[in-house]
């Protein structure tokens, strides 16, 4: 029966799985949502004899029913919910043992950066942080002790991509055991599905679009191998960090309106690419969706379409002018985090990658006048009359 299950969770199309993928009416009541179990533990009819719940850290039916959506939307057969993205990622460290090598891209979400320098290095996992955009730079740093590859594509905040097949293929041919890991958060699985194109873990802050309306704290892992999806239940049972109930039924239902949602953010992030290209005080903007991206053929190629963040560059490169233009939209808020139905604008400099050291932000581009926005659904009108007026503010 699961194996039929699973059969016809492959067959249904993405806006159908991002609906019904790994959901049925709940058992006792026939209720059509799942509802929000809030206890800690399990009745058990004799020691060790239960219904398959235990302990609320190990399983909880709640988050039960969204790990399987999380792995249909990837094509996966396992998910698994964390109370944060960094907690998944996290996780995804513990398979490793001091003096194995992982080798990053150079253009990383800040906390991904402060986990690996600032925790994990220190316990004797050796990076590598590399320009991504050729393969042969991984090949190259590729040794016998390299255990893992960390991919993020679309790149934050510079939007660099990665061709995940070809990186996938280069490094299974040189290591089959190297583990290639992809942090999916920006393209989200409508519009890339990393785990057909050669990786094995997928990786999502949850908080961000699958969640979807700024509400909850989540992170995703999702994977394929059934070795690997039991390594990792085991360090996330055995270190606890865990999605809630309450944030689980949240992002189930923010999974609903996914595809939706997305149609709407590639809609309105293409055609905010496309005003600040024109835009008198802009210098250079970074979107894949751009023909002028250096990347736009291989995005076009892994990607559905090109997603709802766009990053920018004054022509006016001071911090004075960058912080008028910041504070000065009413529409786009200044705040942290992105991913949601709201317009949202950031200073990497200072706010997302402030924890980046200047120098190497400088030397990888982040400079004190790039602008990451997060596009929502609002009528792209008033988008553009809010970024237009700030502009000239």
């Amino acid at each position: 029966m699961h194996n039929y299950h699973q059969k016809q969770i492959r067959k249904m199309k993405f806006n159908t799985k991002a609906i019904h993928g790994g959901q049925k009416p709940e058992e006792t009541t026939g209720a059509v949502m799942p509802p929000v179990f809030l206890t800690s533990t399990f009745a058990q009819s004799s020691p060790g004899t239960h219904k398959g719940y235990a302990y609320a850290r190990g399983t909880n039916p709640t988050r039960t029913v969204l790990e399987k959506s999380f792995a249909a939307l990837e094509n996966g057969t396992h998910g698994f919910a964390f109370s944060s993205g960094m907690a998944a990622i996290d996780c995804v460290l513990r398979l490793l043992k001091p003096g194995d090598e992982i080798i990053a891209g150079d253009d990383l979400y800040g906390g991904t950066y402060r986990m690996f320098t600032q925790l994990f290095q220190k316990y004797g996992l050796i990076f590598s942080f590399v320009d991504m955009d050729l393969v042969s730079n991984i090949s190259e740093k590729i040794t016998e002790k390299t255990k893992l590859v960390w991919l993020e594509t679309p790149t934050n905040p510079l939007m660099k991509i990665a061709d995940i097949k070809a990186i996938s293929s280069a490094i299974k041919t040189k290591n089959t055991d190297i583990i290639i890991a992809v942090d999916n958060t920006f393209a989200t699985p409508y519009l890339q599905q990393p785990l057909n194109l050669g990786a094995d873990i997928v990786m999502h802050s949850a908080t961000k679009y699958l969640g979807g309306h700024s509400d909850l704290i989540m992170g995703a892992l999702m994977v394929k191998d059934t070795k690997l999806a039991e390594d990792l239940y085991f360090i996330q049972f055995a270190a606890g960090a865990i999605a809630s109930p309450m944030d689980s039924f949240l992002a189930l239902r923010g999974i609903k309106t996914l595809h939706v949602r997305m149609q709407r953010h590639c809609e309105n992030g293409k055609q905010i690419a496309d005003f600040l290209s024109n835009h008198i005080k802009v210098d250079r903007v970074y979107y894949p969706g751009l023909k002028s991206h250096s990347s736009y053929e291989i995005a076009k190629k892994q990607m559905k379409d090109f997603g709802g963040m766009v990053s920018f560059q004054l022509k006016d490169n001071s911090k004075t002018a960058t912080f008028k233009f910041l504070e000065n939209t009413k529409l786009f808020t200044l705040a942290e985090s992105l991913g949601g139905v709201e317009s949202l604008v950031n200073h990497p400099a200072t706010m997302s990658h402030g924890s980046i050291p200047e120098e190497k932000r400088l030397k990888i581009g982040i400079t004190n006048s790039l602008v990451r926005l997060s596009v929502g659904i609002e009528d792209i009108e008033d988008l553009i009359e809010d970024l237009d007026q700030a502009l000239h503010s």
